[in-house]
């Protein structure tokens, strides 16, 4: 194999699986070590004015071609992998064809208008990195999760805490279904054509592709060496070689070295563009990687099968007497954004929907929208937590600065929405007993009970939201034992406000 592209495959490992830990993470630790890979994504950077990172990409491209397309982008390596087991069955099946210039610049103009006009979720529909991030979240993260419980149910009986239970849960129908379908698509041409997406439809490989025509250093053919095989062509899954005119589309080429590695006589070299293509012949070994064995994906399905059905015969009991129903979601007039997002336009302008914050959240508050106008983008709920004053793990994750916070102190001081009481679902009115659960968790103090009749000082108490300090967090919601909505719950604001 050809160095080049052992170097190639070894760097584009490395950040695909680094990548795909930070989605999969729920320790929180990942990020403290890879958090800088998701900041050094194209549009991410651009979106956060990160002028640095996004002249570094176009210098880099400039230099070596479209090697971000090849080696950083999770999207793109995640392309080259189903390719690569389509190439399994059947070995020489690219063939050159013209670019679709047309399509290209149409997607890109499209793309650039969605966000001019402040259609985030459309723009996140294409954007390479926000895709990625909801086929790992929603596809890869579930199996990851019923894993890591699987062996937490064998080392527990085996008296060992190596390994903790996490929960598994659906974070979003809608986000779902766009993940699906994105994955769908996006392996159907993988496997059928290798990089069609990127070369037709990917926004920032069309920008990439445009400067890499311009490349110092590139692949080149040596028409005295060439003997006419045509085995880089039909080896090239951006379909960018012209063997017949010895050309190679610039634009399109994702510099994947695998014409290096196929061309037998040593034709194609990677060289500096102004020089002659390099005369000795490189000696090439065959592949030697082979495929997953029956064996080895019997026994994972079979893994994966056994921990869902673990989990499916589990069920939430208070107490092992009575199961407890699940709280429902209320209708908000406004949805609630994380502490750090400032106001609706500048979260909606800055998000790319990659729920990585999602991902990361570890008290399970945030979750993608599902309105149209917002899809996919995340919005905060109370049903399975709250958001605790210690954590701002969605800010540092943010490879965006979508959420901002300088501190935790930033964000105890921020109001992201207030709480409301709704009289006719509170226990102590609807049930006759006394609850205070609202006031006593409240961080902010911002509860406090009264009692029902002034003038009886033995009659029970309600509570009493003071606005100015509620900041939001919806500790008074989650653990609001009213059922199945919460006599209190959280109206978000448009936008934030610092106590």
């Amino acid at each position: 194999m050809n160095m080049l592209r052992k170097i190639r495959i070894a760097a584009a490992a490395v950040f695909f699986v680094c990548i795909t830990l930070l989605f999969l993470d729920f320790t929180g630790t990942v990020h403290a070590w890879f958090g800088w890979m998701a900041k050094i994504q194209f549009l991410p950077a651009l979106l956060a004015v990160e002028l640095g990172i996004v002249v570094g990409l176009v210098v880099l491209t400039l230099l070596f071609g479209r090697v971000y397309c090849s080696v950083i982008c999770p999207l793109g390596v995640m392309q080259d992998i189903v390719s690569w087991f389509a190439g399994k069955r059947r070995k020489n099946r690219f063939a050159f064809t013209p670019q679709r210039r047309w399509l290209r610049y149409g997607v890109l103009a499209l793309f650039v208008v969605a966000l001019a006009a402040h259609l985030g979720s459309l723009a996140a529909l294409i954007a390479p990195y926000s895709a990625y991030g909801r086929i790992a979240s929603n596809f890869f993260a579930p199996v990851w999760l019923w894993g890591n419980n699987l062996l937490a149910y064998l080392a527990e009986r085996a008296d060992s805490y190596a390994f903790y239970r996490a929960d598994v849960w659906m974070k979003g129908i809608g986000t779902f279904v766009v993940a699906l379908a994105t994955f769908g698509v996006i392996a159907y041409l993988a496997w059928r054509g290798g990089r069609t997406w990127c070369n037709t439809i990917c926004p920032v490989g069309t920008v990439l592709g445009a400067l890499s025509r311009y490349s110092l250093f590139r692949p080149q053919i040596d028409t005295a060496k060439c003997n006419g095989c045509k085995l880089c062509a039909r080896n090239c899954k951006a379909s960018c070689i012209d063997p017949a005119a010895h050309k190679i589309d610039y634009s399109r080429c994702v510099a994947c070295m695998d014409c290096l590695d196929k061309c037998h006589q040593g034709a194609i070299s990677y060289t500096w563009r102004r020089s002659k293509a390099a005369s000795k012949p490189e000696e090439t070994a065959p592949d030697a990687t082979g495929g997953i064995s029956r064996r080895k994906f019997l026994s994972l399905v079979g893994l994966f099968a056994v921990s869902a059905a673990a989990k499916a015969q589990e069920k939430k009991v208070d107490g092992g007497l009575a199961v407890i129903e699940e709280k429902k979601i209320p209708r908000r007039a406004t949805p609630i954004l994380p502490p750090g997002a400032q106001s609706i336009r500048h979260f909606t302008t800055h998000c790319t929907a990659c729920q990585l914050c999602v991902a990361a959240c570890p008290n399970g508050v945030l979750r993608p929208s599902g309105d149209w106008m917002r899809l996919m983008k995340p919005e905060m709920s109370y049903e399975r937590g709250y958001c605790r004053p210690e954590c701002a793990k969605c800010a540092e994750v943010c490879p965006t600065d979508a959420i901002r916070l300088t501190d935790l102190a930033e964000k105890v001081s921020t109001q992201v929405g207030h709480a409301v009481w709704l009289r006719d679902n509170c226990v102590t009115l609807r049930d006759g007993v006394q609850c205070n659960n609202c006031a006593r968790h409240c961080p902010a103090g911002a509860i406090h009970m009264v009692h029902v009749d002034a003038d009886d000082p033995d009659s029970l108490r309600i509570p009493v939201v003071n606005e100015a300090r509620c900041i939001g967090c919806g500790a008074c919601e989650n653990l609001c034992p009213a059922r199945p909505f919460s006599a209190i719950y959280v109206e978000g604001h448009e936008r934030q406000r610092t106590l």
